[in-house]
């Protein structure tokens, strides 16, 4: 007399929405501990899988582009889902935002103007409206449906959203900075890791760094990206290659890292400029206190030091 067996929700395992299903697992009579639950369940490699307990599935959709799902998580929140893999959960989806968006932005001497390649669910563009300084954030996402889905749902980034500073941009991000005759003080790459054929491989390649981007930055502008996965057994996926290519255009580059609760690893970040940008634990604190309006949740100067140092095999990578 087993309890009910849990459903999975499955979101990569077939091409398209027909993959989306609710399937039995077999339980056994003996099995009276496990909770009658939906699941969430991504592949992170052939011999892995990662899941999550749900409330429920608040909405789903299809785009152009790619698969989109908004799912009430039992232990994360709110999780955003594009093409069965997590973007962002409500519960720490600080922690990789703050990461992307703070250093480059501290470590400028004024920044005023940042262009953000991707970011369609709007918390890049969040986080980077809070610096005093700012003037203007673009962000430039090719998918209207990840955007409206994004705007329509996730209420903490609504404020941004509509936002006098923010323009936001329907496009391909490198078609629209090559038309562009104006520079940035940040550039911001928020994009899918470059899976080969994937959507955005074109804009991790070294002819990209260095044709369009890097002439799009300003003098003493820098240039930050998410680089995915950094972990011990992970990190040679992408985040190596995205930092070796990187370095061969730009003269300064810096990648760090830090644990990513919702995405069961620890991921990573590069940034890259023609001038010096490093500075110091104290000084990032006082300008953290003195640029940003509100509070940071997770990063200060100390952990900012601290994240910059790789394991032995990592940094020899």
């Amino acid at each position: 007399m087993g309890t009910e067996a849990p459903h999975v929700f499955y979101l990569n395992a077939f091409p398209k929405f027909p993959h989306i299903q609710t399937q039995q697992n077999i339980t056994n009579d003996n099995d009276h501990n496990h909770d009658s639950s939906t699941w969430y369940e991504e592949v992170l490699d052939h011999d892995l899988k990662w899941s999550f307990a749900l409330n429920s599935v608040l909405h789903k959709g299809i785009s152009e582009y790619q698969e989109i799902a908004l799912l009430d998580t039992k232990r994360f929140g709110k999780a955003l889902v594009i093409d069965g893999k997590m973007q962002s959960a409500e519960m720490d989806e600080f922690v990789y935002h703050e990461c992307l968006i703070h250093p480059a932005l501290l470590c400028h001497p004024d920044p005023k103007t940042v262009f953000i390649m991707g970011g369609g669910e709007g918390s890049a563009a969040r986080e980077a409206l809070k610096h005093k300084s700012m003037k203007r954030v673009v962000m430039c996402d090719i998918d209207q449906e990840v955007v409206d889905f994004c705007r329509a749902h996730l209420t903490v980034n609504r404020e941004a959203f509509s936002h006098k500073k923010l323009d936001l941009i329907i496009n391909d991000a490198k078609a629209e900075l090559q038309n562009r005759n104006e520079k940035f003080d940040i550039i911001v790459g928020d994009l899918a890791d470059p899976v080969e054929g994937g959507p955005c491989y074109q804009l991790y390649t070294k002819s990209f760094y260095e044709k369009i981007l890097k002439p799009k930055l300003s003098e003493k502008g820098i240039f930050v990206t998410q680089a995915g996965p950094a972990g011990i057994f992970t990190h040679k996926e992408v985040f190596t290659s995205i930092y070796n290519t990187i370095k061969q255009v730009f003269k300064y580059v810096m990648a760090y890292t830090t644990h990513v609760p919702s995405f069961a690893d620890t991921w990573g970040w590069v940034m890259a400029s023609d001038q010096p940008f490093l500075i110091g634990a104290e000084e990032m604190d006082k300008r953290i206190e003195g640029r940003i309006d509100g509070d940071l949740l997770y990063l200060n100067g100390a952990w900012f030091q601290s994240s910059a140092t790789m394991n032995k095999t990592v940094s020899q990578s």
